[in-house]
């Protein structure tokens, strides 16, 4: 596998919660939110167990991907698994991901060229239209965050911080609206903190683990060196997934083949890596991955 570049082998999306997601024709992303239509697009974190945890925090997992070569090494141990059998959103062929530095650029099509008749350019026009669309989408994400504000005064009663987090909660979605609609609807930023303003409100807002605030800062220093005029989507890797016994009710006993130890004990998993979109558009099939590393010293990926 290469740590340069691969292709995309399956993208997979589904509008509500279950384990496994399925197979499109195609996906589209949304700069800021996620995948256009799949339960885990938004600002906030939208995993039922990170809501039930803390529904402030900024979500950071806006699209999973894994690299198709896991299911090969898992079928080699008995388990069947196909594209978006593991929930991801995109599954590519022949890239190192787990192997990625935190901020790294994945960029989605062919290389731009010049003439809106070439392929690349019709992936730009799209990436334009889709962009465009990107503030009435994170209207309409931010109006059902509004209900999370609901989630989030539930748990904190219990703790007693209902206003804090409530407050919190209704301060970030807000500016939400504020920050990503201008934005998208200009779609000629130079570089791409704009477009992910709403999901950086909500990391400063939130109270951050170490991994988490280390993958917002590296999110965030991306998206700064992006110059904006690539309009392929793209996505800018944020961190590991973190396996769940849901695994195991998936295929019983997979969960020892993506979490495993190495020498030292340390973990290592296996299951894909999750981003922030950083450019919208759309995804096939066959569409090559080009790879943008960070500048040095690189981080690894971790849990988020």
């Amino acid at each position: 596998m290469s740590a340069e570049s691969g292709s995309v082998a399956a993208v997979s999306r589904n509008d509500v919660y279950s384990f496994t997601k399925p197979n499109r024709d195609e996906i589209v992303l949304v700069a800021g939110i996620g995948v256009e239509g799949d339960v885990h697009a938004g600002v906030h974190v939208r995993h039922r167990s990170r809501v039930k945890a803390d529904p402030t925090q900024p979500n950071l997992r806006q699209v999973h991907l894994i690299q198709a070569e896991l299911f090969g090494e898992v079928a080699r141990r008995g388990y069947d698994v196909s594209s978006g059998g593991l929930g991801e959103n995109v599954t590519t062929h022949g890239l190192d991901l787990l192997g990625l530095p935190r901020g790294t650029i994945l960029r989605f099509g062919p290389e731009p060229a010049e003439g809106p008749g070439s392929r690349a350019g019709q992936v730009a026009a799209r990436a334009a239209e889709v962009d465009g669309r990107a503030g009435q989408v994170a209207a309409q994400v931010a109006e059902v965050d509004g209900r999370v504000g609901q989630v989030a005064a539930q748990v904190a009663e219990v703790d007693g911080r209902a206003g804090q987090v409530a407050a919190q909660v209704a301060e970030v979605d807000g500016r939400a609206v504020q920050v990503a609609a201008p934005a998208a609807a200009g779609g000629g930023e130079r570089d791409g903190t704009a477009v992910l303003g709403a999901v950086f409100a909500a990391a400063d807002a939130a109270t951050l683990d170490e991994p988490t605030a280390r993958a917002a800062a590296a999110v965030r220093e991306a998206a700064r060196r992006d110059g904006g005029d690539d309009r392929r989507p793209a996505v800018i890797l944020a961190g590991l997934r973190n396996p769940c016994a849901q695994i195991n009710g998936f295929r019983a006993g997979l969960l020892k083949e993506v979490l495993q130890k190495d020498e030292r004990g340390n973990l290592v998993r296996k299951a894909g890596v999750m981003g922030v979109v950083l450019r919208g558009g759309v995804i096939r099939p066959g569409d090559p991955v080009a790879v943008e590393l960070p500048p040095g010293p690189h981080g690894p990926l971790e849990r988020v």
